[in-house]
């Protein structure tokens, strides 16, 4: 058994007592120091818990508390939707959501994946997003004649 299992069951054999531990853990404790002197140490740290007096609550602690239960069961939650009975958080709310729509409807967000550019004779092209393996494909397919022009161009920059 390896020393990261029997730390798993160091804190059963601590409070369970030396009949909780396995067979293959005791033997293991056995042989390794560095677990055996954690077990020490375990031990130790919790006998020392056990000598240490929990503090006694003040005399009126229960009627407090019962008091502070009482009151916040009491007390009624405001609805998701209050927030619209204050006159400023409603404008706000309102204006953005009039903002956002406002954007949408004048074409500031590209929502559709499409792009615009000029074609060659001047008239604008929606081509898709070449942001994906399948847009820069069929790109390359919609402009295979404005490339092939730029083949014939490099053809003729090298024979010069």
């Amino acid at each position: 058994m390896n020393c990261e299992k029997i730390r798993s069951e160091l804190m059963e054999a601590v409070l369970g007592g030396p009949e909780s531990v396995s067979s293959s853990a005791r033997q293991h404790l056995e042989s390794c120091s560095a677990c055996s002197q954690e077990l020490t140490s375990l031990r130790q740290t919790m006998a020392l818990l056990d000598e240490w007096p929990a503090p006694e609550p003040s005399p009126y602690f229960s009627s407090r508390l019962q008091a502070r239960v009482r009151e916040e069961s009491q007390r009624v939650s405001s609805p998701w939707f209050a927030w619209i009975r204050r006159p400023m958080l409603a404008t706000a709310a309102l204006a953005l959501i009039a903002l956002g729509a406002g954007l949408l409807e004048s074409g500031h967000f590209n929502l559709t994946g499409t792009s615009t550019m000029a074609g060659n004779d001047g008239i604008l092209v929606r081509t898709a997003a070449t942001e994906t393996a399948v847009g820069d494909l069929q790109y390359l397919d919609n402009n295979a004649d404005l490339f092939a022009e730029f083949d014939a161009l490099d053809g003729q920059a090298q024979t010069e």
